[in-house]
């Protein structure tokens, strides 16, 4: 089964990538772990991303679709993929699309998480507070909110058109949203 987790930062997609991971054997892709793992890194790429992240703008599709690409192998083997954070856009998602159709796949679920803005923010601060992420200071928090409803927002139409759109209310506690998530997926296959 391939995923997709969507909606604006601080949503809770992490949280609940790292639970299917474990019940479901599932391989996250995590965009933005990936992205921050390179600037860690100190990589070209890293260096190349590193004040695009900071000013809260979106990394180039072709650099996220190259990321994105050299993880599928491993996806597979594990039987499916947790997309989180990625695609933003439409662009995105008919490349991911025709990478998976290349190799056989396709996007089965689409889970949108659906959190108000204001709960966003008190989330962003705890999380700045706790972790102290660059990316997730207040100035760049808004810069990405306002870029996720700009250019994210009209994946809803995409994925509802292909019927594999789910919405979620992700205001609840982690365990109720985990649950909704598990009723929109189905059983955990046997092999998982």
């Amino acid at each position: 089964m391939n995923l997709i987790l969507f909606g604006p930062p601080a949503a809770g997609k992490g949280t609940q990538a790292k639970r299917l991971v474990e019940a479901r054997r599932m391989v996250q892709l995590s965009t933005g772990d990936m992205l921050r793992a390179a600037v860690a890194s100190g990589s070209p790429l890293g260096r190349k991303v590193k004040g695009i992240m900071e000013r809260g703008e979106l990394v180039p599709d072709a650099v996220v679709i190259e990321l994105i690409e050299e993880r599928l192998p491993a996806t597979e083997a594990a039987g499916g993929a947790i997309f989180d954070g990625f695609p933003r856009t439409v662009a995105q998602a008919e490349a991911l699309d025709a990478m998976l159709k290349k190799r056989g796949k396709s996007i089965d679920r689409v889970i949108r998480l659906k959190v108000d803005d204001e709960a966003l923010v008190r989330r962003i601060a705890k999380r700045f507070d706790e972790e102290g992420r660059s990316d997730d200071n207040p100035e760049s928090f808004k810069v990405r909110l306002a870029a996720y409803n700009a250019q994210t927002a009209p994946l809803l139409p995409y994925y509802e058109g292909q019927d594999k759109l789910y919405e979620v209310d992700g205001m609840g506690v982690i365990a109720d949203v985990a649950a909704a998530i598990d009723k929109a997926l189905g059983p955990v296959p046997a092999s998982a």
